[in-house]
């Protein structure tokens, strides 16, 4: 796969994907640090309700154009070789990968920011909808869609 960003059905790719990605470029020689980000499902919300799991959706067409704008923006900054945003879509449990970002440089003083710029733009800017379905203080399971902050 040499997909730089996409968002995929859960179960579909690995971080080992995304090294071997990485590890083929051409100017891989320019690498001295890869900086990973893994997002995993959160048992517990910010204001202490248990989660019992996830259910993700994008608009995957344009959700895809948006990773792979982030991607390339990202890439332009001095000294990084490759950046990947991969996200996936699908019903998750309590500790499962959600998503992907990978940024490759020169110096990890190069990676470490992008990495999270990388993070923040993409939970920010893509259209991708989470669903969480907790269990509230009272033993009552109740599901909703999460806005973290997009502005559309």
């Amino acid at each position: 796969m040499s997909i730089k960003a996409a968002v995929h059905k859960k179960g579909t790719l690995s971080i080992s994907n995304l090294l071997e990605n990485t590890r083929k470029k051409p100017d891989f020689y320019k690498v001295g640090a890869i900086a990973t980000f893994i997002g995993v499902v959160r048992g517990e919300t910010k204001e202490g309700k248990t989660v019992k799991g996830l259910e993700l959706e994008a608009y995957k067409g344009k959700a895809d154009e948006v990773l792979q704008n982030i991607c390339k923006e990202l890439q332009a900054k001095e000294s990084i070789v490759d950046v990947q945003i991969h996200h996936f879509t699908g019903k998750f449990h309590v500790g499962e990968e959600l998503v992907y970002v990978l940024v490759a440089g020169g110096h990890r003083n190069n990676v470490f920011p992008v990495l999270e710029e990388a993070v923040e733009r993409y939970k920010r800017e893509a259209p991708i909808f989470k669903k969480e379905t907790i269990t509230d203080k009272k033993g009552a399971v109740k599901s909703y869609w999460v806005n973290e902050g997009k502005t559309e």
